[in-house]
């Protein structure tokens, strides 16, 4: 049976990638600090399929914390994710993006495993041209209120190349483009949870600034067919990949679609717009295309209507 390392493995993106895992016949090691994850998300695997391990990636788990004799991948999603979580956790959201990276590239050299690393397109900081493409160096504040997360990402990503060239190991950099769906928070403070919680509630959906800057939404579903086809691939150590959908809708188009998949009249508040929120998310993902085989299938309207199911039936 393969086996399979990942980080965060109890939050959103990295349950679900999980019982991806797990349907494609692997044991998993998942391993979470549950600072913003929980193993409800995963309770419906037992022991026999998924070791869970209560665990900070920032210290590295030796031989007697993780006792796997053959590890064929890494794959670490280990971060807070949103705006709320890493501003009140900004120091060990710097931490587990710097030393967590690295310690997590050490267990894919002890094991001699290929290597995930999961990015964002915040390393694209407030990007002054669209679609993004991998290229795209970015336009990031260094030390703004955003920073440990664009910043801890993209360090993450620079030593993860030098493990690259200087160890050999086989990896590949995902950055992942505003995924959502069933499990995320409803007070995680991302634009998804916030109006389809409001929309639930009765609420108006808060638009910071003018409700004109852009995002690309993708299901997680069609995230983790991303990472799958990423982390089993051949070929394709050293590579950087956007994993989102090309579909970029202003603020104020997607409040829209949300009321419509609510069912609600659509009403809004507008509030100011944060420091350093990007004006423009739009991935070019030909290389994922060409490479991988791999583009987003679910449609902003199915993809809704999933997570306002589960949406209910939590709220």
């Amino acid at each position: 049976m393969k086996t399979a390392i990942v980080t965060g493995a109890a939050g959103f993106m990295g349950s679900h990638l999980v019982d991806k895992l797990v349907a494609e016949g692997y044991f998993v090691a998942a391993i979470d600090n549950l600072s913003t994850g929980t193993w409800d998300n995963l309770e419906q695997h037992g022991p026999e399929r998924v070791l869970k391990l209560t665990w900070d990636i920032t210290e590295y788990p030796d031989e007697t914390i993780l006792p796997l004799s053959e590890v064929d991948v890494v794959i670490h999603l280990a971060s807070a994710a949103s705006p709320v979580h890493y501003r009140r956790l900004a120091l060990e959201t710097l931490r587990v993006n710097s030393i967590g990276t690295e310690n997590a590239l050490k267990l894919a050299k002890r094991y001699h495993a290929r290597f995930v690393l999961g990015s964002t397109s915040e390393v694209y900081g407030d990007p002054q041209i669209s679609p993004q493409v991998e290229s795209y160096w970015g336009h990031v504040n260094p030390n703004g209120v955003r920073a440990c997360y664009d910043e801890g990402k993209r360090y993450g990503e620079a030593i993860a190349m030098e493990y690259h060239r200087q160890f050999g190991i086989d990896l590949r950099i995902l950055r992942f483009f505003n995924c959502y769906g069933p499990r995320m928070q409803s007070e995680d403070g991302r634009v998804v949870p916030n109006f389809v919680r409001q929309a639930l509630e009765g609420q108006a959906l808060t638009v910071y600034g003018d409700g004109m800057q852009t995002r690309s939404f993708c299901y997680v579903s069609d995230e983790v067919a991303g990472i799958y086809a990423a982390a089993t691939r051949e070929g394709l150590a050293g590579e950087v990949f956007n994993i989102g959908n090309p579909e970029e809708r202003t603020i104020m188009n997607f409040a829209q679609a949300v009321a419509k998949a609510g069912g609600v009249p659509l009403h809004t508040e507008f509030r100011p717009l944060p420091p350093d929120d990007p004006t423009n998310r739009c991935p070019d993902i030909t290389k994922a295309q060409t490479l991988l085989g791999w583009s987003p299938k679910v449609s902003l309207e199915e993809g809704l209507e999933k997570t306002f199911a589960y949406f209910r039936s939590k709220i």
